[in-house]
C-alpha cells in the first residue's frame, strides 16, 4: 500500500471512536435541548447525536455549558424526543481536508453532497483555527491576472489580498464571484456557499462554474434551510480547507458568499445561548467572530502559499454603514461595491468604481500605470458630479474642458468595466489608456 493510501486508512481509523460519552435529555425548550451528564467531558462547539436510534437521527451542537448541564442546538427537527433520551457525543470538531476534494461538493462536516465517497486527510484542521503570527507573514504578493480588465487595472488584486464584495440581492454578485473562480490566477479555488438557496447550488456548480471551473475548485455548501450552526460552520470549514491547501504550498483563492449570512447564523445561535442583542440585533461576539475569520486569510509564511480571499456582503438598501459591512471595510484590503442603479441600466458587473477601492494600490502598479488609473478615476468623478446637469440638457459643450473630456470618455470607460481580458494585464492597461486618451 502506498503512503497516500496508508494516510487515508489511518485517518479513517482515527475517526472511529470505540467509546463515546453519553448524556441524557433533561429539558426540551423552544429550539434548544438541555442535557445532563456531559459537562465534565464536553466543550463548546462539540457535536452530539440526538435520537441516535431513530430512523433519522439529528445532530446538534453544544452552545452553552454549566457545571451540571449542556445546552444543545439541534440542526433539524427532533419530533419524538423525550426526557431521558440518550445524547451521544461525536469524536471530533474539526475537518480533515484531502487533495481529492478538488472537484467535489461537500457539506460543512466534510461529507460528500455529490456522488461518490469522500476521503479524510491525515491532519485535522480546527474550525476556529488561529491566524498566522503576523510577524511571520509575508507582505502582499504579485499582481494577479483576473480575466477582467477592470480588476487587472483600476481595482487590482494581488496574492494574499482580502477584498469585500458589497452588493444587494439580484445585482450580479454570484456571477461576478464565478468570474473570479474561472479567471483569477490560483492553484485551488475554495468556494463557500453559506445559506444559499438549494436550487442555486447545483446551478452554480453546473452552469455558472461548469466543468472547467470545478477542475480546480472545492465547493462547501450549506443551504438556507439548514440550521444556523450548519450555516455558520460552512464558513469555518471553507477556511480550514483553504488553510490545508495553503500549507501544501498552493496559491488558494477563497470565495465566501456571504459573510452576512454567516453573521446572521451566529446571531441566531448566540441569542439562543443567552447572549444579549446589540446593534441591529447582532450580539457583541459577532464582530470579533467576523474579524477572526477574515484574519485567517491573507499572505502565508516563507514555507506556505497564500490565501487570496473575496468575502461577499449583502447590503440591504445599499446601506454601507450596517454593522457587518462597516466591520469588513475596516478589516479588509479593499472593497468592491455593486450598485443597483447601474445594474438597472444593464451594465454588468454593476461596479460603482468611485465607491470601490483596492488597498494594493499604488504598490501593485507602476508609476505610468498609476497615472492612467488616476486619469480614469478623475474623468469618472467629473462625469459623476456633472451627470445630472448633462442629462437635463443644461450643459453646453465647450464651456468646461474637463467636463467635455469626461463626457467623451465616459461611454468608453463604462464599456471598459464590462470587458473580459484574455491577453494579460499589459493589454488591459493599453485598453484603459485608450479610453482616457493617454
Amino acid at each position: 500500500m502506498n503512503s497516500i493510501g496508508l494516510d487515508v486508512l489511518m485517518s479513517e481509523v482515527r475517526a472511529i471512536a470505540p467509546v463515546r460519552p453519553v448524556g441524557r435529555v433533561i429539558a426540551i425548550k423552544s429550539g434548544t435541548i438541555t442535557v445532563a451528564g456531559l459537562s465534565d467531558v464536553a466543550a463548546l462547539g462539540d457535536l452530539v447525536w440526538l435520537n441516535e436510534t431513530a430512523e433519522r437521527p439529528v445532530q446538534g451542537e453544544i452552545i452553552s455549558l454549566s457545571t451540571e448541564e449542556a445546552l444543545v442546538l439541534p440542526n433539524g427537527q427532533v419530533d419524538g424526543l423525550q426526557i431521558g433520551d440518550r445524547v451521544v457525543m461525536t469524536p471530533q470538531q474539526g475537518v480533515a481536508p484531502h487533495s481529492s476534494w478538488i472537484g467535489r461538493v461537500i457539506d460543512p462536516y466534510g461529507n460528500a453532497l455529490d456522488d461518490g465517497p469522500i476521503l479524510r486527510g491525515p491532519k485535522i484542521y480546527p474550525l476556529r483555527g488561529a491566524p498566522i503570527n503576523p510577524t511571520e507573514r509575508r507582505g502582499l504578493g504579485a499582481r494577479l491576472e483576473t480575466g477582467m480588465k477592470v480588476f487587472n487595472t483600476l481595482l487590482p488584486l494581488v496574492r494574499g489580498q482580502r477584498i469585500g464584495l458589497f452588493s444587494g440581492s439580484g445585482i450580479g454578485k454570484s456571477t461576478l464571484l464565478a468570474r473570479f473562480a474561472l479567471g483569477v490566477q490560483a492553484d485551488v479555488v475554495v468556494i463557500a456557499l453559506i445559506g444559499e438557496r438549494g436550487r442555486e447550488v447545483r446551478e452554480f456548480v453546473e452552469r455558472v462554474l461548469g466543468a472547467e471551473g470545478m477542475q480546480r475548485s472545492v465547493v462547501i455548501a450549506a443551504t438556507s434551510d439548514t440550521a444556523p450552526m450548519v450555516r455558520r460552520r460552512c464558513a469555518w470549514t471553507a477556511m480550514a480547507v483553504a488553510e490545508h491547501f495553503r500549507d501544501e504550498g498552493k496559491q488558494v483563492l477563497l470565495l465566501a458568499d456571504s459573510v452576512t449570512r454567516f453573521a446572521d447564523a451566529h446571531r441566531e445561535i448566540a441569542l439562543a445561548a443567552g447572549e444579549a442583542a446589540g446593534l441591529r440585533g447582532y450580539p457583541p461576539s459577532t464582530m470579533p467572530l467576523i474579524t477572526a475569520l477574515c484574519e485567517r486569510a491573507g499572505p502565508g509564511t516563507d514555507q506556505t502559499g497564500d490565501i487570496t480571499a473575496v468575502f461577499s456582503v449583502l447590503v440591504a438598501g445599499s446601506d454601507m454603514e450596517e454593522p457587518v459591512a462597516d466591520t469588513l471595510r475596516g478589516v479588509l484590503d479593499g472593497h468592491v461595491v455593486l450598485d443597483r442603479k447601474i445594474a438597472e441600466r444593464g451594465r454588468f458587473p454593476a461596479i460603482d468604481l468611485l465607491r470601490s477601492v483596492s488597498r494594493s494600490l499604488p504598490g501593485a502598479a507602476t508609476e505610468p500605470e498609476n497615472a492612467i488609473i488616476s486619469s480614469a478615476r478623475s474623468l469618472l468623478g467629473t462625469y459623476d458630479r456633472s451627470e445630472m446637469m448633462v442629462q437635463a440638457g443644461l450643459y453646453t459643450m465647450g464651456t468646461d474642458a474637463n467636463i467635455d473630456a469626461a463626457i467623451a470618455a465616459f461611454p468608453k470607460l463604462d464599456t471598459f468595466i464590462t470587458m473580459r481580458e484574455d491577453v494579460g494585464i499589459t493589454a488591459s492597461f493599453q485598453s484603459l489608456a485608450q479610453c482616457v486618451g493617454d
